[in-house]
């Protein structure tokens, strides 16, 4: 599949990036665009330029989030503990696996909806 930003997409939301990273952003936002075709209908993705720009935002956004979870010291930390004696530090990270996924906000977005959990009562014998 092809996919819905590229690196200079990417550099312009986050940064400069060495040529070393640009391949590796334009490999990940591929692996972004394969999750987001599974997700969202994106037949009619060239005629709708506002999908378009929603695909760019959230593949960019995953990608991001990947990265950070690989960054070197306190980058992707969600929450830091510290205690002065006897020495201690711990820390939470927000993707310890480095999965790309789509936030709430994000699903919101591609309009993706949440599955729904229903029941269904059986009968049974004859129905009256």
């Amino acid at each position: 599949p092809m996919a819905y930003a590229s690196y200079t997409d990417y550099e312009a939301r986050y940064g400069t990036l060495t040529p070393a990273q640009q391949s590796l952003v334009t490999m990940r936002l591929a692996d972004a665009a394969v999750i987001l075709d599974s997700l969202v209908d994106t037949s009619g993705v060239c005629s709708d330029e506002h999908l378009q720009d929603r695909l760019k935002v959230v593949s960019c956004s995953m990608v991001n989030r990947v990265l950070l979870s690989e960054a070197e010291g306190s980058v992707g930390v969600s929450n830091t503990s510290y205690t002065m004696g006897p020495f201690s530090q711990s820390a939470t990270y927000a993707n310890p696996s480095g999965d790309m996924y789509l936030t709430a906000t994000e699903r919101r977005m591609l309009g993706i909806s949440k599955a729904i959990i229903g029941a269904i009562r059986p009968v049974i014998g004859p129905t009256p």
